[in-house]
């Protein structure tokens, strides 16, 4: 799956978790970009996606995530 396929992908998922359809992401993107992405919301984003594309990130993948470009790499690998 493309990157730019899988980050259409979670953007929708953004929006759903955290009611705000105005949310447009980047590779770039961080929690420090969006006011309501907090620690609480972080856990139900990684859940949503993770039940999405049926995959389980580990603890190593979670802490090496700093944006959503990363996010995006690690789903395209779990896939592979």
């Amino acid at each position: 799956m493309e990157k730019d396929e899988i980050l259409r992908q979670i953007n929708k998922i953004f929006i759903d978790v955290l009611e705000d359809d105005k949310i447009i992401l980047t590779e770039k993107s961080s929690a420090a970009d969006i006011e309501a992405w907090d620690s609480l919301n972080h856990i139900q984003i990684i859940t949503a996606i993770e039940k999405f594309y049926n995959i389980r990130f580990d603890l190593d993948d979670l802490l090496n995530f700093e944006n959503v470009g990363d996010l995006c790499t690690g789903v395209q690998n779990k896939l592979k």
